[in-house]
């Protein structure tokens, strides 16, 4: 298979297998005029299978949202066809309209125009607590 490099954008890489889509749609790729390019289940070396996503235009990136949905993607700034910079995502301390509140009662679904700020209760297990309620945020099925 042959995908075209890179002439000016980024490349999301070492993304969890089966999670390119969900990025694809969260980063918003589908409103884009520049070349996109999703590589699902590529063989790698190090975490067995992954997906990749080339972008070759401007994009504003989250790497908070990028980092809170896989914590080993890499993110890398290409510029004339060059490698200019290179990020490690982590899990971050805060997130801020990356997720929701479920608390009916939190002032977050209450009142509109209010952020959706939660914090990093716990690395380990990954959980996430809303800043104003301190309601533990679940994923939804």
């Amino acid at each position: 298979m042959n995908i075209d490099g890179v002439r000016n954008g980024i490349v999301l890489d070492h993304i969890q297998a089966g999670k390119g889509m969900q990025i694809y749609s969260l980063l918003g790729l589908e409103k884009l005029d520049c070349t996109v390019a999703i590589i699902q289940n590529a063989v790698s070396t190090k975490y067995g299978r992954k997906d990749i996503i080339k972008v070759d235009g401007k994009l504003d990136l989250n790497l908070d949202m990028l980092g809170y949905i896989d914590q080993n993607i890499t993110v890398d700034f290409i510029e004339d066809c060059k490698l200019i910079k290179k990020v490690h995502v982590d899990l971050p301390e805060t997130l801020k309209n990356v997720i929701s509140c479920h608390n009916p009662r939190c002032i977050t679904s209450i009142e509109q125009g209010v952020e959706q700020e939660f914090y990093l209760a716990d690395r380990e297990k990954k959980i996430y607590r809303c800043r104003y309620c301190d309601t533990e945020y679940r994923e939804i099925d």
